[in-house]
């Protein structure tokens, strides 16, 4: 019963947050809705048991991103930012290109079906593995991949964010 109010608890941050993160037209707010978010997806990976995962939320990604977004959002100057004009009313193009880029996904999704086959299941994790353990061997097995990408997409959006604060330096 106490698993299913905290269920709902979390999922009620979760939701709430992420909606907040993109309804609010001030960048502070916006990332401190977010900060919310990610404290309810924390608290999911704690009623699932994953404490290895619940502590890298809260240090990383509460802790370390946010503080990142925080300063790159002070950085840059917001105040001019907010004065430009940022849509020009081009709702017919931008609609051909969303059904053209959907009408892409599905032609190749159609075509490479076979390649999207479901693997068979992992054998289970000896009861002698602990939680971080098997999460290493997960990630550094199956995962490194997608893995890599991450860094590598986090490692530009640093470099960018201090490009474009140090234009306006």
């Amino acid at each position: 019963m106490l698993d299913t109010v905290l269920f709902y608890s979390f999922a009620v941050l979760v939701l709430g947050g992420g909606i907040l993160t993109i309804t609010r037209r001030n960048a502070v707010h916006s990332a401190i809705s977010l900060i919310v978010s990610l404290l309810g997806v924390a608290g999911l990976y704690l009623l699932q048991a994953a404490e290895f995962l619940f502590a890298v939320q809260i240090v990383l990604y509460v802790g370390g991103i946010m503080v990142l977004f925080l300063f790159v959002i002070m950085l840059v100057n917001l105040d001019d930012a907010a004065k430009v004009r940022e849509y020009n009313r081009q709702w017919i193009v931008a609609l051909v290109a969303v059904a053209a880029v959907g009408a892409e996904l599905g032609y190749f999704f159609h075509r490479g079906a076979a390649s999207f086959h479901i693997a068979e299941t992992a054998a289970a994790v000896p009861v002698a593995v602990g939680n971080t353990e098997a999460l290493a061997d997960s990630l550094f097995s199956e995962y490194l991949l997608p893995f890599e990408i991450a860094s590598l997409v986090l490692l530009v959006a640093v470099v960018g964010s201090v490009i474009m604060a140090k234009k306006r330096i």
